[in-house]
């Protein structure tokens, strides 16, 4: 069974996704990164691109990022701003 972690992705008065992922793919200012459960926390910029989401139940989600967003993980939670 996959680990997860809670997800948030979320712009200013819409939340885009709000549920448990498998992982989510993301495109960091210096190249695309993928957060996994239990991740290292930091806080990356990100800039325009696509969001890739597996939820729990395995199912891929993609969100456009049209100009810049930021993203902030820790203690097995993600929030992603656009």
């Amino acid at each position: 069974m996959a680990k997860h972690f809670h997800l948030t992705v979320a712009k200013v008065g819409e939340n885009l996704f709000d549920a448990d992922a498998e992982y989510v793919t993301l495109p960091g200012m210096e190249g695309e990164f993928t957060v996994l459960s239990n991740h290292e926390p930091f806080v990356s910029e990100l800039k325009a691109g696509s969001v890739k989401i597996k939820d729990a139940e395995g199912k891929l989600h993609t969100l456009a990022v049209a100009d810049t967003g930021i993203a902030e993980i820790s203690h097995n939670q993600a929030t992603v701003l656009l």
